[in-house]
């Protein structure tokens, strides 16, 4: 029977797989596109095609069908065993870009085997019926030795849940749209399960009474040796699991004879696009009951030696990996792949629906401004105006060029009349005016003397240099000549050449006389050829 449904469901995967491949390929959502928008919706898109409503209306989109498999594990009083499987099968729907609904249905097979042995299960019947265990601590089953048991368990577990996902990263700002997408959400809905125990040998008749004591006798400390532990257990344990677990009883909700209770889930996953119209996932959900028999124990021992009831509800955990595909004809993708963002930003880079005012470019005087920027719109024809469109004024007294019969009018001469001419008078000092006075120069330079054939400044010299300096600071427009009187022989006359320009070196370096402002001049015989003389020119 087992084998029958496996073949059922790999026959639904390849149909859904074949389905998926033979629809028409989408080429993506384009706002302007109305076979994708729904009846219901085709007003409101209306109203935006006609600039009267800002949002267009959301597209008809596609729903997810998606089978998956992973591994099932319970957590509970007894360790799971690993690896344990389950599948799933789940149909999806958008209500938006972030929100939508996914209706789930999951089977898992979960077990369980503890490597701690226990001596307190005599509330615990399926077990207590075959082994012997104390009672309330101390006291034992008439004709029994009391045994120490392993707990352990099988789980077939269904559920059927409502759960509620959201996007997480779809809506993106610096990107079109991503090909993952990471989801997370909660459920609810109702799960069903049935457990049972593997407490006897099925094809011996016989329980692990002796196989139990003996791992127990050899094992002192079990959490060193609890890899070993349950090797020996599964060698040499069947694999019947033939006995029904505790349950709450007549009390217990039912349905197709096993125990139904209400259960809600947490779910993290994400979606992987390998086409338009296929993804792979990979899911965790952890859905929680208020049972504690899922895997069939709910005592717990205490450190008085008795059994008391587990304060904690146990749970289970299924860790997938599935396929998805999107069906759907006239429809765009699931909204969660498409970020709504995009429209927005293709709209601001180019503007397909955007209403934009008339662009005129009047110019009714033809002054070359346009109408927006003519500060004078009645500019006569022929007219030179400036790039305001207003007409020139060359001398600023308010009368436009092509009104001004003085063109060029002195700002003194102003205000001006309405032909642009100035009003001011000329007076006759202004026809001829008086010729400065040329400033008069001092005439009383000192003379330098010199001995032998020295071409050095003596501090005597300094001296009356700065004299000479200090009269040409207070008459800065005098000029003066230094003036030699070598011999006739070239020695003399480059002794006297080397002497005049020393003066001037000194003038111009040290006393911050302009160059240009002295002259050198060596004149043969013209005096004594030991005097420089300074004269003003």
């Amino acid at each position: 029977m087992q084998s029958k449904k496996y073949t059922l469901l790999l026959a639904m995967f390849f149909l859904t797989l074949g389905t998926a491949f033979a629809q028409k390929s989408t080429s993506g959502y384009d706002v302007y596109d109305s076979t994708v928008i729904t009846r219901k919706g085709q007003p409101q898109q209306n109203e935006f095609w006609n600039n009267t409503y800002n949002f267009p209306s959301k597209p008809r989109n596609m729903w997810e069908v998606g089978l998956s498999g992973g591994l099932f594990n319970v957590s509970g009083d007894v360790p799971s065993v690993i690896p344990t499987f389950g599948f799933a099968a789940h149909v999806r729907k958008s209500l938006g870009y972030v929100f939508s609904l996914r209706m789930q249905y999951l089977y898992g097979t979960a077990k369980g085997l503890n490597w701690n042995a226990s001596e307190n299960y005599a509330k615990n019947t399926p077990i207590s019926q075959y082994y012997s265990a104390p009672i309330n601590g101390g006291t034992t089953i008439p004709g029994r030795t009391p045994e120490v048991v392993y707990y352990n368990y099988k789980n077939k577990t269904q559920d059927l849940s409502l759960q509620a996902l959201v996007s997480l990263n779809n809506i993106k700002f610096h990107k079109n749209k991503s090909s993952w997408v990471m989801y997370g959400g909660a459920g609810i809905g109702a799960t069903t399960y049935e457990t049972n125990l593997n407490v006897r040998n099925e094809a011996a008749g016989t329980t692990y009474s002796d196989l139990f004591t003996s791992i127990y006798n050899n094992n002192t400390n079990v959490y060193k040796n609890r890899k070993d532990i349950r090797k020996k257990l599964k060698d040499g344990m069947d694999d019947t699991y033939e006995e029904a677990a505790q349950s709450n009883g007549v009390r217990r909700p039912e349905l197709g004879g096993q125990t139904l209770q209400f259960s809600t889930s947490i779910i993290l996953g994400v979606e992987f696009k390998l086409a338009k119209r296929i993804n792979i996932a990979i899911e965790d959900r952890h859905t929680f009951i208020k049972d504690d028999l899922l895997d069939g124990q709910q005592w717990q021992e205490n450190p008085y030696g008795d059994a008391a009831l587990s304060p904690n509800w146990d749970s289970y955990n299924y860790l997938s990996v599935g396929l998805n595909f999107n069906l759907g004809k006239k429809s765009v993708e699931p909204l969660w792949w498409l970020n709504p963002l995009d429209y927005v930003y293709s709209e601001l880079n180019n503007p397909k629906h955007t209403k934009f005012p008339k662009q005129t470019f009047d110019d009714a005087d033809a002054d070359g401004v346009v109408d927006q920027l003519d500060r004078e719109p009645n500019t006569p024809a022929g007219v030179s105006v400036d790039t305001h469109g207003v007409s020139r004024d060359t001398d600023g007294d308010g009368v436009p060029d092509y009104k001004d019969k003085q063109l060029i009018t002195p700002s003194e001469c102003q205000p001006v009349d309405a032909d642009g001419i100035g009003k001011c008078p000329e007076p006759e000092c202004c026809k001829n005016p008086p010729v400065p006075p040329a400033p008069e120069c001092p005439a009383d330079y000192p003379s330098l003397s010199y001995k032998g054939n020295s071409a050095g400044l003596s501090t005597d010299i300094k001296a009356l240099l700065a004299v000479v300096a200090a009269k040409l600071k207070a008459n800065p427009k005098c000029n003066i000549t230094i003036n030699g009187y070598p011999e006739a022989s070239k020695a003399a006359q480059a002794v006297c050449q080397q002497r005049v320009d020393a003066v001037k070196m000194y003038l111009v370096q040290k006393e911050g006389i302009s160059a240009e402002r002295v002259s050198t001049n060596c004149e043969v015989g013209g005096g004594d050829k030991n005097t420089i003389d300074i004269k003003s020119n």
